[in-house]
């Protein structure tokens, strides 16, 4: 009768622990996404997800950018966050500040097969989020390439970019590929703005820093006021780039695509919207930024984005598992748009990934550069002071911006934004 009475009491003691599974209900995981593109993609890695873990429900949201971020910020400061959310690496840091993502450091030292994951993006990530934590597990990452048209490049007779290039070798080149008839410019050996991507890119090419880690303040070095003021002189002293007013009827996008101008640096998720806009009409391919003067080739600019766990989910280990498997071996080709690079190097380093037979022919390049230290210069407010998004016309993009249209100085630009960006750090960093 003791033992019947011991039995009993224990039956329920893992009815209290495990009510879900013992009473024949599932257990319950919601996942948010922001890429209603891939939606379909994500119904499926739920489904293997569930057919592999019986009692276990995964319910997606799928919500545009804009909705997500307003939404998941509200549910955050109520405290109701879903156990795994998709997270950028324009957020990390002040999300993981605020204490809104768990420390995965301890899953990832126990379980996560790291030779299957670029280590170097998981450490990005750990930098970006300032806090010396992992608080997300990256899906994909970005970087940025020198993309450049090959029938241009024929044309002129310039060969065509390699590793070896220098600026100077880049700057011949641009000088050669821009061709000017009657007094005007009819095509363009190089395309850039104050965009964070086409400019960072050469900073971080250079050994060079925009941020003070320090201080957590705007004070641009030497090799990266270097950088700045060699791609403001493609405009101004070299002719070989256009004022950013020049090009006003074109998505910046598409001047590149759209045949005005020979070389572009943007990042890797362009190559999507090469394809669309130029077909086939033209021949184009990619290849390594030209290093800068005080460039290594150790690093590159480039970021993931992510999936965090709710430090609040009553489900860790089971977020956790699903977080592992959205990130990696659940996941497929088909979920990333051209030039997005996959984290799980299966996938990535497996030969469909390379896409033989389209442009861009060097499209092994991401590959290479996967593998490398990831810069960047996120910070809290870096939006703002960036110049990103519906800030675009201001921060360090407007003022470069107005340097190359012309109405402004370099060192009155470069002093504007020394007191204008420090203003806004001040903000977050107090």
């Amino acid at each position: 009768m003791r033992q019947l009475r011991a039995l009993g009491i224990a039956a329920l003691i893992l009815a209290a622990i495990f009510p879900l599974q013992s009473q024949g209900k599932k257990t319950v995981l919601q996942y948010w996404s922001w890429d209603s593109s891939v939606k379909k993609q994500n119904e499926d890695i739920i489904a293997k997800f569930e057919a592999q873990n019986p009692g276990v429900k995964v319910e997606l949201t799928t919500l545009e950018t804009t909705e997500y971020w307003v939404k998941i910020r509200l549910l955050a400061n109520q405290g109701k966050l879903p156990d795994v959310f998709n997270m950028s690496s324009g957020y990390l840091e002040e999300w993981a500040r605020a204490g809104l993502v768990r420390d995965l450091g301890p899953s990832i030292d126990r379980d996560l097969d790291k030779k299957s994951f670029y280590m170097s993006v998981l450490d990005a990530g750990k930098d970006i989020a300032g806090t010396g934590k992992y608080c997300a597990l990256p899906y994909a990452l970005v970087t940025t390439v020198l993309y450049y048209n090959k029938d241009m490049f024929d044309k002129a007779g310039v060969a065509y970019p390699s590793a070896s290039w220098t600026w100077e070798d880049f700057r011949k080149a641009a000088k050669k590929l821009t061709i000017v008839k009657d007094g005007k410019t009819q095509q363009y050996g190089f395309w850039f703005f104050g965009r964070y991507s086409n400019v960072e890119s050469w900073v971080f090419a250079n050994n060079g820093r925009l941020i003070d880690p320090a201080t957590n303040s705007y004070k641009p070095d030497a090799n990266a006021i270097e950088a700045m003021r060699f791609l403001t002189d493609l405009v101004l002293a070299d002719k070989v780039a256009p004022a950013k007013k020049e090009m006003s009827a074109f998505r910046y996008q598409d001047v590149f695509p759209q045949g005005a101008a020979a070389m572009w640096v943007d990042g890797s998720w362009f190559i999507d919207n090469n394809r669309k806009i130029a077909g086939d009409k033209i021949r184009w391919d990619i290849a390594e930024l030209p290093r800068g003067p005080k460039g290594d080739g150790k690093s590159v600019y480039g970021w993931p984005d992510y999936v965090s766990i709710s430090p609040n989910t009553p489900n860790a280990d089971l977020a956790w598992k699903f977080a592992k498997f959205v990130a990696g071996e659940g996941v497929s080709l088909d979920m990333y748009m051209a030039g997005k690079i996959p984290t799980y190097r299966p996938i990535t380093e497996s030969p469909a990934f390379l896409e033989k037979g389209q442009q861009p022919a060097n499209k092994g390049l991401l590959i290479k550069q996967a593998a490398k230290a990831f810069r960047t210069s996120y910070t809290l407010g870096w939006s703002e002071w960036r110049g990103y998004g519906p800030a675009e016309s201001l921060g360090l993009n407007g003022i470069i911006d107005a340097i190359i249209d012309g109405e402004t100085s370099f060192d009155e630009g470069m002093n504007k934004a020394d007191t204008n960006i420090n203003k806004i750090l001040k903000r977050y960093y107090k």
